[in-house]
């Protein structure tokens, strides 16, 4: 026999050989620790354990409970996503209403004890930090997909559209929220702040969603969906800088708090746009040390968050802005697309959904909430599509053009919800308010697609 490669044994002799050398020590080494060793004394006799008791009780640990959640909301919402794909709708929506159908709205009400089983009360810390994870990995994407670079030849379109389809739904959610506030203004919550987060609520436009509606009906390229980009793009980054100033004015108490937390917001924005952006936009990577840099950037992110945490205005922010800081340079760009965007949206987001869904409480929607929703909807719905068409149409566009990049611009999807969950943790809405406003936007999301479509039948017509 070759023992340098292994060589070639006759079956039988190595038979033999491999008892001799495996076998036969492992058997008397398992029968020595069972019989050598010295006798316990003697002790009352337990209980015959009952079968498949092991197992309950291993799955009922905490990493066998984790695991057990994990894959029932990846096969729930995966399963939802396809089905919704098929119907016409972007798969995140389907996503997004089965985490919902996974809380206490849905299945806590139809299965009460299947609900307590899956997700007791105990069991939420691990799955609320790694949807945490997911937010902020997302949201690094998020910031990167924006190429605010693109705007060239369509800025000033883009600034009047965009900001006009953020003001307008603006001032009427603060008009809502007058009707709002005294049934539903949490306590302790001034006016001020509950009607900032409600107008900004409304003028949210889910730029990565957006993206995702303009590929699945082929117009990503056209002047249509390349208008909807820019105007959603730079929509995207104006709501998100209104929304962490009016976070840090509301958590800051008294004047001169509310105005330092303001100025560090300043300077943190003016330090990753005027310094580690143009920074990035220099940099050339080479083959091989794409390792290092995807490293380099998910530092950034988290670090970046931990400042934005530390300043009061929620760790989101700050991955979303180390994303925007990245999106400057093409091959970090794609990198990130390429490996943390499958990852965060996979496996890490469904798990957020599900958490918006079991923050709901079972009595969160009462009868006279659906009123209130069919209102919600319709106030951010034309406040968007009034917004977005005046606007273009005083710019010079086509009537049906700005009509359709209105109902674009009504898609609110995954942004919304963060959102949503941001006001909810830091107490700027109540439970009721929260379910209407998620329900707000998995319909306005909805109808998207429809939308669109009504309005090419009818332009054919």
């Amino acid at each position: 026999m070759d023992v340098q490669t292994g060589g070639s044994v006759p079956r039988m002799k190595w038979g033999w050989h491999y008892l001799a050398w495996a076998g036969i020590p492992l058997a008397i080494g398992l029968a020595l620790a069972r019989y050598a060793g010295p006798k316990l004394p003697a002790v009352a006799s337990k209980a015959e354990p009952v079968v498949g008791s092991d197992w309950a009780h291993h799955l009922a640990s905490p990493l066998g409970l984790f695991l057990l959640q994990l894959l029932v909301l990846l096969v729930v919402a995966k399963g939802a996503g396809a089905l919704l794909k098929r119907l016409g709708q972007p798969a995140v929506i389907g996503e997004m209403a089965a985490g919902l159908m996974m809380g206490p709205l849905v299945l806590g009400s139809l299965l009460p004890g299947l609900h307590g089983a899956l997700f007791p009360a105990s069991s939420l810390g691990p799955l609320g930090m790694l949807s945490q994870l997911g937010m902020l990995m997302f949201l690094l994407v998020a910031g990167a997909e924006l190429d605010l670079g693109g705007l060239r030849g369509r800025r000033r379109f883009a600034f009047t559209v965009s900001h006009a389809g953020i003001a307008v739904p603006f001032v009427l959610g603060v008009l809502l929220a007058i009707w709002l506030y005294p049934e539903h203004g949490p306590q302790g919550v001034g006016f001020t702040a509950f009607a900032l987060f409600v107008g900004i609520s409304l003028s949210i436009t889910a730029f990565p969603v957006l993206l995702r509606i303009l590929a699945d009906r082929g117009i990503t390229h056209t002047p249509l969906g390349q208008t909807a980009i820019a105007c959603a793009a730079l929509g995207d980054a104006t709501a998100w800088c209104l929304l962490a100033l009016i976070v840090a004015a509301a958590q800051a108490t008294g004047w001169v708090p509310a105005s330092l937390s303001l100025l560090c917001v300043v300077v943190f924005s003016a330090l990753m746009l005027g310094v580690v952006k143009p920074w990035f936009s220099r940099q050339v990577i080479t083959p091989g040390s794409e390792g290092r840099w995807l490293l380099g950037m998910l530092l950034l992110s988290l670090g970046s968050a931990l400042v934005t945490e530390v300043l009061g205005i929620h760790a989101l922010f700050g991955a979303f802005a180390a994303g925007v800081a990245v999106s400057s340079n093409t091959q970090l760009r794609a990198l990130l697309i390429a490996k943390v965007e499958p990852f965060a949206v996979t496996l890490l987001l469904p798990l957020f959904f599900a958490m918006t869904g079991l923050r709901m409480r079972a009595d969160a929607l009462q009868g006279s909430d659906l009123l209130l929703c069919a209102v919600v909807v319709a106030v951010a719905t034309l406040g968007k599509l009034f917004g977005t068409w005046s606007s273009a149409r005083s710019a010079g566009m086509d009537n049906h053009e700005a009509w359709k990049l209105g109902a674009l611009m009504n898609t609110r999807g995954l942004m919304e919800l963060i959102v949503l969950n941001l006001g909810y943790e830091l107490g700027f809405l109540g439970d009721r308010l929260f379910a209407v406003l998620v329900i707000m936007a998995l319909v306005t999301t909805a109808m998207t697609g429809p939308l669109l479509s009504a309005m090419e039948r009818r332009r054919k017509a």
